[in-house]
């Protein structure tokens, strides 16, 4: 079919705001959402700082009732995604429930959960493990309970490819639309899991920042002095539509998809490979979808995480594809302030990457001070620039070498 899909809704909740207005202009003028971690006791930690989401209350969004029943991870997909949908002015009803689909990504879902009814079984016994445990634990329970709050009746799945996983769930709904399998998608990514099995594990892999002193400087992708990723919570949804649908309604557009590619680094469990081919391979499967050369790229929202190792394959893998043309590029790493929302990246950078093309506002890097061994491109160092986007790319790599790029592109009616 030759259809072409838009973005119509976007949702937002992340360290830095709750909304979408609230968040962009805090990323705009470069505000960190990185500070001391307030869940749990952190004095015996090597890391005692992330990126948390602030005054959230589930019953915002959610009647009180299943509120109290339902894991911070779903509940923040949920509010995220009605924030999408009121954006949007997408009505469901009887006449298009089962052509709307949902689709998220969540990399390690309901953790919190499952440490604490572990902690509960093993304290207490098995009579004292709530009926509710399943359901609030399993990944594909945001999506399920999109699905019923909102009525949508379409495709329905969960996607769990690491950091690649809200990425991975926007470039499906695309294609989903693309084939006529739905009309539309309501999809991004989510992630809460700041408690001490995640933070304990990552220390182990020592690939978290210990600038506890500092919370706010911690996180400085492509910077000489960066020492590890800062991990982050939150949720970024999307509304997309075929865009005969968007037009025949009325709608705003924000952005065109036009390109999505993926590929498998093959190379090792965590690190990506050195010269960063398995990232090459992805972004050059983007453009090749959109059809778009190299050199109609003006902005890449990147993966850059601030670890060591990630930030400079991702690095050379841009000078792979771009060639002489990276050197031209405005490059932003958006983790600086949000930190790493793992599976939920890919949904709130896909709306940045968005926001930029609408907004002609190109997010800073903050804590970029001092540029490493060979990152030596334009990572908008500090300040937020204005400038007019055509065509931008968003990236996100996964542990076990799982990639996926983005195209998104100026709406143009023809």
């Amino acid at each position: 079919m030759n259809r072409r899909v838009v973005i119509t809704g976007v949702g937002l909740l992340t360290p830095i705001g709750i909304g979408v207005k609230e968040t962009w202009e805090s990323l705009c003028a470069g505000k960190s959402g990185v500070g001391a971690i307030t869940r749990f006791d952190v004095s015996n930690y090597q890391t005692k700082i992330a990126a948390e989401v602030k005054d959230f209350q589930a019953e915002d969004f959610l009647p009180k009732k299943e509120a109290k029943r339902t894991e911070r991870f779903i509940a923040y997909a949920v509010a995220a995604a009605r924030m999408a949908i009121e954006d949007s002015g997408l009505v469901i009803n009887g006449s298009n429930s089962d052509r709307v689909g949902v689709i998220t990504g969540c990399g390690l879902g309901g953790l919190s959960i499952l440490e604490d009814t572990c902690l509960k079984l093993n304290n207490k016994g098995p009579r004292r493990v709530s009926p509710f445990f399943i359901p609030m634990m399993i990944g594909n329970m945001a999506p399920g309970m999109i699905s019923i709050q909102f009525g949508a009746k379409g495709p329905n799945a969960s996607l769990a490819t690491a950091c690649a996983a809200g990425a991975h769930a926007v470039g499906d709904s695309y294609k989903l639309i693309l084939r006529g399998e739905a009309d539309a998608m309501i999809t991004g990514g989510v992630e809460s899991v700041i408690n001490p099995t995640c933070i304990a594990g990552f220390n182990s892999m020592k690939a978290l920042s210990t600038r506890n002193d500092e919370p706010e400087k911690a996180s400085r992708p492509f910077d000489r002095d960066r020492d590890g990723f800062i991990v982050g919570e939150g949720s970024g949804i999307l509304i997309i539509e075929a865009l005969d649908q968007a037009l025949e309604r009325g709608a705003k557009i924000y952005a065109e998809l036009t390109g999505y590619g993926m590929s498998g680094d093959g190379f090792h469990m965590t690190a990506p490979p050195p010269d960063g081919s398995g990232a090459a391979r992805c972004m050059m499967a983007a453009l090749e979808d959109s059809g778009f050369p190299f050199d109609k790229i003006d902005y890449i929202n990147a993966h850059g995480t601030s670890t060591p190792l990630n930030d400079l394959s991702e690095t050379r893998a841009i000078k792979t594809v771009f060639k002489e043309h990276a050197y031209k590029l405005a490059i932003s790493a958006t983790k600086s302030m949000t930190g790493h929302l793992l599976g939920g990246a890919g949904g709130i950078e896909t709306i940045f990457t968005a926001l930029a093309i609408s907004d002609g506002r190109l997010p800073p890097t903050v804590n970029h001070d001092n540029s490493g061994d060979e990152c030596d491109l334009d990572y908008i160092p500090n300040v937020m620039r204005k400038a007019r986007v055509e065509n931008a790319m968003t990236n996100s790599f996964g542990f076990g070498g799982t990639n996926a790029s983005l195209i998104l592109s100026r709406y143009h009616s023809s």
